[in-house]
C-alpha cells in the first residue's frame, strides 16, 4: 500500500510569501578629532576647570586607523590631560553605549597610547598626585646639563649661568641624549612632539649623536624654593664633518603652546647658532623647516646682521636710501648687494 499523498496547494490560487530582509544599522564611526580634547595644565586644580589651556588646533585622525575614525560608541568623548610639569596624562573617557556595527570596537587604550605610551596613567587620583610627587621632575633632570646661555626677566643676556638670578629667569640647557636622564625627559616629551610637529618621528633616545636643548624658566616663591618650568626644547644631531669638525642639523624645536609667540622660538634659535659659532661648527642646518620657522630664522639672522661690523656701512646707505621720500611709481627694483660686490 503506499504512502497517503497530501493534496498539493494551487500555486496560482495561493500567492507566494516575500521574505523580508532586516538591515541593521551600520556604524560610519566618528572622527577623532571631533570627539577628543587635550588640555595643557600646570596644577591638579587645572584638571576640569573651564579655564583650563586647550591644545588647538592638533590633528588626531592620523592615530586611529586608516580613516582617522573611532568605531563602536555612542555619545563618545573623550577629554585628555597632559601636564606641564612631570608629562604625564590622563584620558577621561564617557560615552552612552557600545556597539558593533560593522567595523568592530575601537580600542581606545591601545589607540592612546600610540601616541603617550608610558606617560598615559590609568587612574585619575594618581595622575593627580603626580603634581606634588613630581613637582622637581624638570629641575633633578636638567641638573647635570650645561647652561648655555642665561636670560632674566629685564631681558638682559648673560653667559654667565653664576650670577644672580631675578625673581623669574630663562635659561638653554643642553644635554646629550645617550644620557639617561636626557632620554628619559626626551621620552616624556614624545607624545607633544608627535601631537605638535608635522611629520615629526621619535629620535632615538641611545644615540648619543642627538643634543636635547632645553629652555626652562626659573621661578622662586616666597620661601625662596625655585620651581623649573620647561617652556620649550629643540632636538640637534651632531655629525662629524672631515677632517676635524662637525655640523648640526636641527630635526624638532618645540615651544609649549601656552608660550608660542612671546619670542622663545626665536631665542632657542638664536642660542644654537650662538654654539655653531662658539665651537666653530661646519654649518647648522634645518631638517624640512615649515614656513613660520623659516620666518623665525630669517629675523634671528637679521638681528645678526644689524650688529655685523662690516656691512654697518651698506646698511646704512640702503636705509639712508629708502628715506629720502617717494619711489618712482614705475617697477623699479633697488640693487643692495654686500659690500664686496658692485651693482
Amino acid at each position: 500500500m503506499g504512502q497517503k499523498q497530501q493534496p498539493t496547494a494551487d500555486p496560482i490560487s495561493e500567492p507566494k510569501k516575500r521574505r523580508r530582509v532586516g538591515f541593521s544599522n551600520i556604524d560610519d564611526g566618528i572622527e577623532a578629532n571631533h570627539c577628543i580634547l587635550i588640555y595643557l595644565v600646570s596644577s591638579k586644580e587645572e584638571v576640569g576647570a573651564s579655564h583650563s589651556f586647550r591644545i588647538s588646533p592638533v590633528d588626531l585622525n592620523s592615530f586611529f586607523d586608516e580613516d582617522g575614525k573611532i568605531y563602536g560608541y555612542n555619545g563618545l568623548k573623550i577629554t585628555i590631560w597632559v601636564s606641564s610639569i612631570s608629562f604625564h596624562a590622563f584620558a577621561d573617557i564617557k560615552f552612552q553605549s557600545t556597539s558593533d556595527g560593522g567595523k568592530g570596537i575601537t580600542d581606545l587604550k591601545s589607540s592612546l597610547q600610540r601616541i603617550f605610551a608610558d606617560t598615559l596613567v590609568d587612574n585619575k587620583d594618581d595622575f593627580l598626585q603626580t603634581f606634588s610627587t613630581e613637582s622637581h621632575f624638570v629641575r633633578s633632570i636638567i641638573s647635570d646639563g650645561e647652561i648655555l646661555q642665561h636670560k632674566t626677566s629685564n631681558g638682559h643676556v648673560d653667559s654667565n649661568s653664576h650670577l644672580g638670578t631675578a625673581a623669574s629667569d630663562v635659561e638653554v640647557v643642553r644635554m646629550v641624549i645617550g644620557n639617561t636622564a636626557a632620554g628619559h625627559l626626551y621620552s616624556r616629551l614624545v607624545p607633544l612632539a608627535l601631537l605638535l610637529i608635522d611629520g615629526s618621528n621619535p629620535i632615538d633616545v641611545d644615540d648619543p649623536g642627538w643634543e636635547l636643548y632645553v629652555l626652562v624658566q626659573k621661578k622662586s616663591d616666597e620661601q625662596g624654593d625655585g620651581q623649573h618650568k620647561l617652556l620649550g626644547f629643540t632636538a640637534v644631531y651632531r655629525f662629524y664633518h672631515y677632517p676635524d669638525s662637525t655640523r648640526l642639523r636641527l630635526s624638532q624645536i618645540l615651544v609649549l603652546p601656552p608660550y608660542q609667540h612671546k619670542g622663545y622660538g626665536g631665542h632657542l634659535v638664536e642660542v644654537l647658532s650662538n654654539v655653531a659659532i662658539l665651537e666653530d661648527v661646519y654649518d647648522l642646518t634645518v631638517e624640512e623647516p615649515l614656513d613660520y620657522f623659516q620666518h623665525v630664522r630669517t629675523s634671528v639672522d637679521i638681528k645678526r646682521l644689524l650688529h655685523f661690523a662690516p656691512i654697518q656701512e651698506a646698511v646704512n646707505s640702503t636705509v639712508s636710501y629708502l628715506k629720502q621720500g617717494k619711489l618712482s611709481k614705475k617697477t623699479h627694483v633697488p640693487c643692495f648687494n654686500p659690500p664686496a660686490k658692485c651693482c
